[in-house]
């Protein structure tokens, strides 16, 4: 089998991969394209590797024990942003990246406004006045 194959095949998956991290909004989706482009990586060392493990003489197989430790990285990775993305979840209520995002800024704004304590009496909207609801 020619290398052009497995080298295609890994630019379309990492381009997969790479259009799913810039166009999702769900971070679970996030995390799975990165994945895919985890194993468009791999599949390249693995090519790559018996590719040249053809040419030499001797056969380390490097690539095959790089792939290895890629994906004890690559489920590591997917472990700890699950549990982060379970506990933003239950916390927040969505798992949508640019509503948190957006949370996230507004949280500052009101802090913002009320250490300079120009803005105290203005009535609180949006998540804040819900937080404030709810601690109460």
């Amino acid at each position: 089998m020619h290398l052009a194959y497995p080298a295609v095949l890994s630019a379309l998956l990492f381009c997969t991969g790479l259009y799913g991290v810039l166009a999702r909004r769900n971070a679970i989706l996030i995390l799975m394209s990165v994945e895919l482009m985890l194993n468009a990586v791999n599949l390249n060392l693995v090519a790559f590797d018996v590719w040249l493990s053809k040419t030499a003489e001797e056969t380390l197989h490097s690539g095959q024990a790089l792939t290895l430790f890629t994906i004890a990285i690559a489920a590591a990775e997917i472990g700890i942003g699950l549990a982060i993305v379970l506990a933003v979840h239950r916390n927040r209520g969505t798992a949508d990246i640019d509503r948190l995002r957006d949370t996230a800024e507004g949280h500052e704004s009101q802090e913002g406004s009320a250490a300079d304590g120009s803005d105290t009496d203005a009535p609180a909207t949006g998540a804040a006045a819900e937080k404030a609801e709810a601690t109460a």
